[in-house]
């Protein structure tokens, strides 16, 4: 349904350099390894999101690449990221984060939270699933079957593409199609729009990251 038109932001994380204007938000540990950011935590505890400083527009196409290294633990991808009044997220009113899940679904911003390796705990092993949730709240709107495998399995990075044009959400790994929604902007509040990007990561999973692009979405 939708293309990637003009590049927007593109950064290779492949060197401190590239990450030196990115914000961390709890426990994240960063090292470059084999031409890729790494992302580790601190401690048993040490749940983080690592996020991009740019504020992008809706209606926009997100692809990286990722590469599970050792789980259990779980990878998310926050996105549409604001203050709950339209602030931008970085605002020095709203409350400090500090990694804790419930900051970010049930303190004072708004975002989109797109799960897609889910190794946490033992039901998510048993029974993996890519979900999308939104936020203020912790609402599940979207689900979908999870294609990745453990990393004792992976043989390469897989290239993740994420579509957010007002309403639509579209992602998909390697060209597969995992979950899409539409959002009514009543049942879960109002629709999201543009706002911040950030990668999250829970404790004691380890996982690679290059080649991460944002293009406006064009309708093909």
């Amino acid at each position: 349904m939708y293309k990637e038109g003009v590049c927007l932001y593109r950064n290779p994380l492949r060197t401190p350099e590239d990450v030196k204007d990115w914000r961390m938000e709890g426990g994240g540990r960063l090292s470059f390894e084999n031409g890729s950011l790494n992302l580790s935590h601190e401690d048993d505890g040490a749940h983080f999101v690592l996020w991009c400083p740019e504020t992008f527009p809706d209606g926009i196409v997100v692809t990286w690449n990722f590469y599970p290294i050792e789980q259990p633990g779980l990878c998310m991808l926050f996105f549409a990221a604001a203050g709950g009044k339209g602030e931008d997220l970085f605002d020095s009113s709203l409350n400090k984060r500090t990694g804790s899940y419930q900051e970010y679904h049930s303190g004072d911003i708004n975002a989109l939270h797109l799960s897609y390796f889910r190794r946490k705990y033992a039901e998510e092993r048993a029974f993996r699933t890519c979900n999308l949730r939104k936020s203020r709240g912790f609402h599940l709107v979207a689900m979908g079957a999870d294609p990745l495998p453990s990393p004792e399995d992976a043989d390469s990075p897989y290239c993740m593409k994420l579509v957010k044009v007002k309403d639509y959400v579209h992602f998909s790994i390697n060209g597969l199609t995992v979950l899409e929604w539409r959002d009514d902007g009543k049942t879960y509040g109002p629709l999201l729009h543009g706002g911040k990007i950030g990668l999250r990561q829970m404790a004691p999973m380890k996982a690679a990251y290059h080649d991460l692009s944002v293009h406006q979405a064009v309708r093909r």
